[in-house]
């Protein structure tokens, strides 16, 4: 589970889930692109703010499980990861770039989720909804824990 990141003004627990597919969904993540890819995530966490929880790679794309401060935009942290990540997994992994001419390692596409610490969007919504209303809260809190 991640922890908190507490800055001098706030406290956050942002975790993204980034999906990145390789340029024309190649097939190119093999385990020394792989362990590339890893390495320099860590070298990443060094210098940005961010944490990387999970990476998981298959052949054509790869999974990032992210945790950042929440002056970085999802976009920001993606463009960060992506062009480092591709810049060293071409100057270290040279069948690669003959199999991805055009100087491209990742799509211009990604998937992205964030990751809920303390429950799911109904239940953090219906929370909202009963600010004030504690009564009600207390019922349907109590459904709740009958539920499970």
């Amino acid at each position: 589970m991640s922890a908190p990141i507490r800055l001098s003004h706030n406290v956050s627990v942002l975790v993204y889930h980034f999906v990145c597919p390789a340029k024309y969904r190649r097939v190119v993540v093999d385990e020394q692109v792989n362990l590339v890819i890893k390495e320099v995530c860590q070298e990443i966490e060094l210098r940005y703010d961010m944490r990387f929880l999970e990476i998981g790679t298959d052949r054509d794309h790869v999974h990032f499980l992210v945790q950042a401060i929440p002056k970085l935009s999802p976009r920001q942290i993606i463009r960060t990861i992506q062009s480092i990540t591709a810049k060293e997994v071409f100057a270290k992994c040279l069948q690669v770039k003959k199999m991805l001419w055009g100087g491209q390692f990742w799509s211009g596409g990604y998937y992205v989720n964030t990751v809920g610490m303390h429950g799911n969007e109904k239940t953090v919504g219906e929370y909202a909804k009963n600010q004030g209303r504690e009564n009600e809260y207390r019922q349907l809190h109590v459904q709740q824990l009958s539920l499970l």
